[in-house]
Order: C-alpha cells, then structure tokens, then sequence
C-alpha cells in the first residue's frame, strides 16, 4: 500500500489547457491493442493517467497489474470520474464490461506512447535533456538549468527535488513521473513557451518504460555505483538500464568517463568529459577550495578555457559541473552564460550549509548511497582539522546490502558516527540500524559509533557535541520533508531539525 502523507492529499499533475481528441480506435492501432466494449468507434480520447482518482472526463484509464492489486480493481472510480476508455491487459479486461478497452499483453510498455500521441508528441516540442546516473543527478540538472536561463532560454525542470515550470514550482513524488503525468507535463511546458526541459532519469523510469515516447535532445551520464539492488539483481542489470538512455533515443550524448561504466557508453561521436586525467572533450584543471568549501577550477574544452566557480564543495561536484558544461557547449550556450549560470547554484539538500551564527560547520546532505557517503564525508574532511560528526541511516525496502557497506563508509571518515533512522517504511527500524552497525562496528580504525533510533534526537546529540572548528553532517534525507514509518510519512526536515537544534543549543 503507497505511503499516506499525514493531512495531505495527493494531487493530480498538470495537463495542457486543450488538446486535440483522438479516437480510441486509432490509439488502439497505435499501440497495437485489441480494441473491444461496445461503440469503440467513435469515442474520442482527450487525455491519459494510471491514477483512478486523476481521470478527468475524456481521459483512457490505464488499469495497469501491480504486486498487490490490479489497477482494473479501481476502474468504478475512473469511469465514474469521466473515463471513456480503459487501456489493460487480458486479467484486467475479463474485470471490465460496457466500456471501451484497449487490450495489451503489456499495457505499461505502451501507455507511454499512447500518452504522447494524445499529447501531440510534446517532446518534440522542446529541446528535453535527461541526465541518469547513480549520483549527481540533480546537481548537474540544476546546473544546466542554471545556464540556460543566464544565456535567456525559458526552463522546464523535472526531478527529484521538484518539478519546475519556468518559475513555478510542483512537488516531485517520484525522480521521473508516470509516463502519462510526463506526457502531459511536457505539452503544458509546450504550451507555456518553455523551450528547454532538463530532467533526471532515473534506472526504474528506464527499465518500466516511464520515458517511452520521449525524445531526448541530450543524454548525459554521471557515473554508476551501488544502489536500487532491491530492484536490479545485479550492478550489469542496473547498467543496462542505464544505458538505454544511450540506445539512440538521444541526439547528443555526454558522459563522465572517470569510471569504466561511463567508458563502456562512448561511441565515436560522444562528448567526454573527465576529472581523473583521462583523454575527454572536456578536463579539468587547477581546482581550488576556499576554507568554507566553494571551488573554482579550469574547464578545457574544445573551443578553449573557461574558468568557473561553485558554491558546491567535493570533487564530485567538479565532474557534475564539467558534465553540465559539456552539455551546454555542445547545445550552443555561450561561455559566459555558462560561468554565470554556474556561479549561481545552489542545490537544495545537496551539501546545504546550515548557518545559524554558530562556531561550528553543519551541512546536510542528501547521500543515501555508500559511495554518495564516502564522497561526501572525504569533502568535509578536506577542509577541517577537526572532528567530523556524522548521522546517518538507511531506508527501509530498499537495498539491503548496502547498509552495511554505508556504516563502514561513515565509520572509517568519521570522528563521531550517530547511526539513526531514515525511512524505515514498512520494515522494524532497528534491524535496518543493526546491518548499519556490524559494517561501522567492524571497520578499522574507526571513530566512537552511537545508535540513537529517533532521528531529531539523534541530530540535537550531534548538535550537543560539536564544539568550536567542528563540522557536523546530517546525511541521507537531504532535501525530504517527510519521514516514512510503517506506511505513514510523518512531517519531517532534516534542514529544519538541524537548524531548530542549533538554535536551542546556542540560546
């Protein structure tokens, strides 16, 4: 059962203001389904949604099977609603009657397709850029969204943070939305005059079809590490995923090419780019950290230098830029938009400084992933002689191996680890902080390790040790404000909750 949001009701995403109705007859040859229910000729489709309680009059229902109950269950709802058609598979049909059906052996591989067709294909409206990758997603979003608007071209944005339309801002539930809320999205874009849509694609919206139908004017690759072994049985598995975005459904494809998986996606025409000195399009060089982690560095690329600066501290963050810079220049962005737009980025949840006029450093940090935690911490510890206090916890029905591997990580770069709760969802939070524990408690050389289950609790002790040169780091919820527990999210700010903490220590 999907999590509830304690006094909060889902809401519908946007759709376009009009759109020109097709007849569910064509969309059945579209899509190659069998068409059956009575009168099917005529009905005329004018929008698209897996959501029952979303249907608005002139909609197809996509009743589509799941692990624990069949979207054709919840077609009195859709129908009800204003539903003239249902697109499902066999089990759903037999469930079905007095309604036009779209039958399909696989009904979520095409609604994809259907959707943009009632759509009128919107992505071939806007120029869409899709960045997948384990890490760096959102910051090398942000950053091209950034330049694009410095050198003057109306954004979309799409992820995990939030949706955006130019400047108004939609909550994101998922990295990639359904198929049929993406379709829409892309038409009102469309419709509003945006003429640039960068938007993160995560493994899932690949492999269960979330961006059939779209085509992607870039497709930009970050890196690959341990994550969503809940879903893929294997690290090959998730690369292949990965990978479609580099089937052809690109015109332009980048990639970070620090890592062997990035080096496995290069053709002859892909533009490269690099950190670690390989031979790439674009490199860089020169880095320099100032003491409170803002960084400048000498992007070298095929039409010269460009010096940049960021307000983001890692390394990382050196290759998310270089990517976004490979990106940009290879659209036609002017170097001086790219150096602007870049300056200007901050990104919420992802290394957010927390200044409350206190003597300490606290950041918070949405790394969720053993490699994302090494790499953040390695950060922070470059640029402080003193402790590094860390909280952190895994979420629940997910991965399960890596938890352990994150405890080790945060363990062995921390002079104080506080292991605490993240989303436990539907599982008992302290097995999911035990398998934290055996990776911290065996790792050599570690700092002291403290469990301390209740998350707000856990941040205000952290709080209460830091003393003056310190860095505190909140990491693995970064820019959520809800916490999952046994199937309800609770309101909850890792940001807010460090900063109250701050402020109640220093009173």
């Amino acid at each position: 059962m999907p999590a509830k949001l304690e006094g909060k009701v889902a809401t519908a995403p946007p759709r376009p203001t009009s759109t020109r109705p097709v007849s569910v007859a064509a969309l059945a040859t579209i899509v190659d389904a069998h068409l059956t229910g009575p009168a099917h000729a005529d009905v005329q489709v004018t929008g698209v949604t897996l959501r029952a309680q979303h249907v608005v009059p002139g909609d197809v229902y996509a009743a589509l099977p799941g692990t624990r109950a069949h979207g054709a269950d919840f077609a009195e709802t859709a129908l009800a609603n204003g539903a003239v058609a249902i697109l499902t598979d066999e089990v759903g049909a037999a469930k079905l009657k007095d309604v036009p059906v779209l039958v399909h052996p696989n009904p979520r591989s095409v609604v994809g397709t259907l959707a943009a067709h009632v759509y009128g294909n919107p992505s071939t409206k806007t120029r869409v850029w899709g960045v997948t990758g384990t890490s760096g997603k959102t910051t090398t979003s942000y950053l091209i969204e950034a330049a694009l608007r410095a050198a003057g071209r109306p954004t979309g944005l799409i992820g995990t943070v939030e949706m955006r339309i130019g400047t108004e801002r939609i909550d994101s539930a998922l990295t990639t939305p359904e198929s049929p809320d993406l379709q829409a999205l892309f038409a009102v874009m469309a419709e509003r005059g945006i003429t640039d849509v960068v938007m993160e694609v995560s493994s899932h919206a690949l492999e269960l079809g979330r961006v059939a139908a779209t085509e992607f004017e870039f497709g930009a690759f970050t890196n690959l590490s341990q994550d969503h072994l809940d879903f893929h049985p294997d690290m090959e598995d998730y690369f292949r995923a990965k990978a479609k975005l580099f089937d052809g459904r690109a015109r332009k494809e980048v990639v970070c090419v620090d890592t062997e998986w990035g080096e496995r996606l290069v053709k002859p025409d892909t533009v490269t780019v690099s950190t670690t000195g390989a031979d790439a399009t674009w490199t860089a060089s020169d880095v320099e950290v100032t003491p409170t982690g803002e960084q400048t560095f000498t992007a070298h690329g095929p039409d010269g230098d460009l010096r940049i600066e960021l307000r983001l501290p890692g390394s990382f963050n050196v290759a998310n830029a270089l990517l976004a810079i490979g990106c940009l220049h290879a659209s036609g962005v002017p170097g001086e938009a790219i150096v602007e737009g870049l300056a200007a980025v901050q990104v919420p949840g992802r290394m957010q400084r927390v200044d409350e006029g206190q003597d300490f450093t606290a950041v918070v940090d949405y790394s969720h992933k053993p490699v994302a935690v090494a790499l953040a911490l390695d950060a922070v510890r470059a640029k402080t002689a003193n402790r590094v206090i860390t909280v952190l916890g895994c979420g629940g029905d997910r991965d399960k191996g890596k938890r352990p591997l994150m405890g080790e990580a945060a363990a062995a770069r921390s002079d104080v680890l506080i292991i605490t709760d993240d989303n436990p969802r539907s599982e008992e939070p302290s097995s999911i902080r035990a398998a934290m524990l055996e990776g911290a408690l065996n790792t050599p050389d570690r700092g002291e390790v403290v469990e301390i289950g209740d998350r707000k609790q856990a941040i205000e002790h952290a709080v209460s040790l830091a003393q003056a040169g310190d860095v505190v780091v909140v990491a693995g919820k970064g820019h959520e404000t809800g916490q999952e527990i046994a199937g309800v999210v609770h309101p909850f700010s890792d940001v807010e909750t460090l900063a109250a903490a701050i402020r109640k220590a220093h009173r």
